[in-house]
């Protein structure tokens, strides 16, 4: 990641091809197109394979309009480099309409979902997600 950032954080487990991602604040378009190119750098050791992310979005405000096309490409570019899953905890219902304008405009609605807490999320990539790859690991 090019340097810290107030709007967000990652931390990438590569052995279970997971990018964690916690989302803060109001975006304007330039932050998130700063986003998406340092998550491309942080992703990329596990792009060589099916992955999944986890998106905080606990602390995210509706942010600008221009911010649903940054990052709707932002999705369709993830979603065309093996993108198994993307899970989003909310609980806001303006950014919950937000996220799916930009599902919408990602072409991501198939393999997002949204959570309200961050333990029905974790329970869920475990059971679909993680606990799959410790058997593929494993072989």
């Amino acid at each position: 990641m090019a340097g810290w950032s107030l709007e967000y954080s990652f931390d990438v487990d590569r052995k279970n091809a997971v990018i964690y991602v916690k989302i803060h604040g109001i975006w304007k378009p330039a932050t998130a197109e700063s986003y998406h190119e340092d998550f491309k750098e942080e992703v990329a050791p596990i792009l060589d394979r099916p992955w999944a992310k986890l998106i905080d979005l606990t602390n995210w405000r509706t942010s600008y309009p221009g911010v649903i096309e940054v990052i709707g490409k932002h999705m369709d570019w993830c979603r065309k480099r093996n993108l198994a899953y993307a899970l989003y905890v909310l609980n806001n219902p303006s950014t919950f309409r937000q996220l799916h304008e930009m599902f919408t405009a990602g072409g991501t609605k198939e393999v997002s979902q949204t959570f309200r807490t961050n333990e029905e999320a974790m329970l869920f990539l475990k059971s679909n997600w993680i606990n799959k790859q410790t058997k593929v690991n494993q072989q």
